[in-house]
């Protein structure tokens, strides 16, 4: 039976919801994100524009073939994007990684992407991070994503293989050194023909992203698309 109305006041009286991204209080009907985060919020919409003019597909250009490249944010330094990262990453909200990820489905889903993809497959973590940190937060993108586009995804179908240092400080080719030969797909038949959407939650150099999807390529899937939560300007 549904809780009257005067006892979810009560409850937000007595345990104040707050906005991930800016800590205000939510008001009722808000989730996780207020409305006024989420109307001001640094929108790419690279997924409006064709492939020849937007700038995440062509930072793979002559590096690894990508049929699509999307981030949902602009992410800058000490703004809302970041925190909201931070809060997923590291304060186990992983219900921004899932609200993020319906509300950029649902947008790619109305621009007519849905046929575009058969599977969507998240960045693996290292079994050592996952188990410090608990979850790996490209799931929740994933699942978000999946049920904005009603397309169905996966966790554990790209594994990664060896434990490395963080790309936090590192450069681009440091990056792609670091990453290069980590990736692996233990059962290449699982993906023979399928046109997969790689997801991550930070797009910077795009080294892992490349790096995973030279290996998925490689496994036999016809075409890799890339998206993510945010890019970070380089």
């Amino acid at each position: 039976m549904p809780l009257p109305a005067i006892w979810h006041d009560f409850v937000s009286l007595v345990f104040p919801r707050v906005c991930l991204a800016c800590a205000d209080s939510l008001a009722r009907g808000e989730e996780y994100i207020c409305t006024s985060c989420r109307t001001e919020l640094p929108y790419t919409d690279y997924h409006l524009l064709p492939a020849e003019a937007n700038p995440l597909t062509r930072r793979f250009w002559g590096k690894v073939p990508v049929r699509h490249a999307f981030s949902y944010l602009r992410f800058l330094q000490h703004g809302r994007v970041q925190h909201l990262l931070h809060q997923l990453k590291y304060q186990g909200q992983q219900e921004v990684g899932l609200v993020l990820g319906r509300w950029y489905g649902y947008e790619l889903a109305e621009k007519g992407f849905t046929p575009e993809f058969d599977l969507i497959l998240p960045v693996p973590l290292h079994p050592r991070k996952l188990a410090k940190r608990g979850y790996n937060q490209a799931d929740f993108f994933a699942e978000g994503l999946a049920q904005g586009l009603q397309v169905p995804w996966l966790p554990n179908v790209l594994r990664r293989t060896e434990h490395t240092s963080s790309q936090t400080r590192k450069n681009r080719v440091a990056r792609w050194e670091n990453v290069a030969s980590v990736f692996e797909v233990p059962n290449p038949a699982a993906l023979a023909g399928l046109r997969v959407l790689l997801v991550d939650d930070v797009l910077t150099t795009g080294a892992t992203l490349e790096a995973c999807a030279v290996v998925l390529l490689a496994a036999g899937c016809r075409e890799v698309s890339i998206a993510t939560i945010a890019t970070a300007d380089r």
